[in-house]
């Protein structure tokens, strides 16, 4: 990413999936988040789950109505450690278990805490849907670490951004990784998905968003040149930047102010800061 200068909607009305894809969930409408009782999971989770892990994590979805969680696994310190901060009762009696069950079901380098929840993934949204929302869109082209994206959405939800888009493909599945990088801002901040990025930032434009790419090549970032227009934020991939068709897309392109040694930033810092700079602004 190269930075040199020259609530989702109310979740209680969001979609649902209409489809359930785990053998033991019920045939009837009644969400598999109230059903106690299930089977300690074995090999690989069910189509459309995926074991989100961490304290912070867990806690987020576990309070999103939204969520279809169907498992939950602790240790006994994890159980401890959520009935503590959960501060209601669990939605279902957790499997109480070990740290090398976790550790083979989350990967040996992920920091789960004792504490691993197996969960649908949230319902799609489409662009309309937070266009209404306050705060800034931030769309970022080709990022593909699941932990930068998660890293976007806790600045994202830092700064109350109204989402965060990505590409349908070259983005990562929401997943575990991302989720426990995100840090809990997975249930704040809505993850678009899109499949033609350019037609995306047109349609923002009719909506009265300024779009600015975020890179090389421009003056630098000042949220208070923008006045009261709203601010659709696009950012590249790691080294590449933004690709020829998004940099012609954008109204201007942008970097950030960096008196120091460095020409560039990470992703997901880079974000931070120009979240920041928003901010400060009063645009968020």
């Amino acid at each position: 990413m190269r930075n040199r200068p020259p609530r989702r909607p109310d979740a209680r009305t969001a979609p649902r999936p209409s489809g359930r894809t785990d053998p033991q969930a019920p045939s009837d409408t009644t969400r598999p988040t109230r059903q106690r009782g299930a089977a300690t999971p074995r090999g690989t989770p069910p189509r459309g789950t995926y074991w989100l892990y961490g304290l912070h994590p867990a806690l987020a979805a576990l309070g999103n109505p939204e969520r279809r969680i169907r498992q939950i696994l602790t240790t006994e310190e994890g159980e401890a450690a959520l009935r503590e901060r959960l501060g209601a009762p669990l939605p279902m009696q957790p499997h109480r278990t070990d740290r090398t069950r976790l550790d083979a079901l989350c990967g040996r380098d992920a920091v789960h805490q004792g504490i691993a929840v197996l969960t649908d993934a949230l319902p799609s949204l489409a662009v309309d849907d937070v266009v209404d929302r306050p705060g800034p869109i931030l769309l970022l082209d080709q990022v593909t670490d699941p932990r930068n994206v998660g890293a976007i959405l806790r600045s994202a939800a830092a700064f109350r951004a109204a989402a965060v888009v990505v590409m349908e493909r070259n983005a990562p599945d929401e997943t575990g990784a991302l989720a426990k990088a995100a840090s809990g801002a997975l249930e704040i901040v809505p993850l678009l998905r899109v499949v033609n990025l350019a037609r995306t930032l047109d349609a923002l434009k009719d909506r009265g968003f300024w779009v600015v790419g975020l890179d090389a090549g421009g003056g630098v970032l000042d949220g208070t040149s923008f006045g009261k227009r709203r601010v659709a934020l696009v950012l590249g991939a790691e080294g590449d930047g933004l690709r020829r068709l998004t940099r012609e897309h954008c109204d201007e392109i942008s970097g950030l102010a960096m008196p120091g040694d460095m020409e560039s930033l990470n992703v997901s810092n880079a974000a931070a800061v120009a979240l920041y700079e928003l901010a400060r602004a009063g645009m968020t």
